[in-house]
């Protein structure tokens, strides 16, 4: 293998294009372009541009007794669909995770735009834009070569894969709701194949659902959302402890509280997290349903 190696372990795996029916030892190798499955009867090579599904922790039926922090792996050979199972522990498959699907998807020129609408009208003065899309931590960025821009996937509230008209043809897109700094945006992302598109719909899929999670493990006193929704309503170097008719120093622990929870910053300003515009969000969608 002539380029750069992005990802080398050991681990577990079940092969069945080789036969497998019970998870092996073996070796995990991955580069830019293909996937290296190797174990001590042979190996199996998948190139990236092969592979059309990976799915993480839900295994082909049969195969769930002996898995644990697995990803399944899902490509086409020879007009056939194949998958092959890796499994290593937790971290070392988080990470496994984020490179491939990286080395599938960093890179791609998509279609982009971006805002299609804000609030509930559309922006006309946005066009579609060919950008370089690329995964970040908790994001994924747009670069035009002039400028770039980006979706936090920590505000999303919803995606779904539609048909749109962008740049005047109908394609297949994602269509991304997110609410940064408090304002409902949509964009619009069209990649060059199908088999493309739904890799990325699979990753926020999978960073959706973390951070639902997350979101879902919070669990806020009264005095603590009161003050969230302070913040969010009155915005920055608002004073919350007077519109809030709370003491100073209770509303100093409660501050505290929130910014040990990942809900509040304080970069001079006391402001809302990205996590902490979500929960806030999805109070306010539960007060108005």
């Amino acid at each position: 293998m002539n380029e750069s190696i992005i990802a080398d372990f050991g681990g577990r795996l079940i092969v069945p294009e080789r036969g497998h029916e019970e998870p092996v030892r073996g070796r995990i190798v991955l580069s830019q372009r293909r996937l290296v499955l190797a174990t001590d009867d042979g190996k199996t090579t998948v190139p990236l541009s092969s592979v059309f599904d990976i799915v993480v922790g839900d295994v082909p039926h049969g195969m769930q007794k002996f898995f644990n922090d697995s990803v399944t792996v899902a490509y086409r050979r020879d007009g056939d669909q194949n998958v092959a199972v890796v499994e290593s522990d937790g971290d070392t498959i988080d990470r496994f995770v984020t490179v491939l699907f990286r080395a599938h998807l960093s890179g791609t020129e998509a279609l982009v735009k971006h805002p299609a609408r804000v609030g509930g009208r559309a922006n006309d003065g946005a066009n579609a834009r060919r950008a370089a899309l690329s995964l970040d931590t908790g994001r994924v960025t747009f670069d035009t070569g002039d400028s770039s821009f980006g979706i936090d996937l920590r505000v999303v509230s919803d995606f779904a894969k539609t048909n749109r008209t962008l740049a005047g043809q109908k394609r297949s897109v994602i269509a991304v709701r997110h609410v940064p700094d408090g304002t409902a945006l949509l964009s619009l992302v069209s990649l060059p194949s199908g088999r493309l598109l739904n890799l990325l719909g699979r990753y926020l899929r999978l960073e959706y659902d973390e951070m639902r999670e997350e979101l879902a493990d919070v669990d806020l006193s009264e005095d603590e959302l009161e003050v969230l929704m302070g913040i969010y309503s009155t915005g920055e170097g608002a004073n919350l402890a007077s519109m809030l008719d709370v003491e100073p120093s209770r509303l100093t622990m409660v501050l505290n509280s929130l910014e040990d929870s990942g809900l509040v910053v304080n970069d001079d300003v006391t402001k809302l997290s990205p996590m902490g515009r979500t929960v806030v969000n999805d109070r306010l969608e539960d007060v108005n349903t």
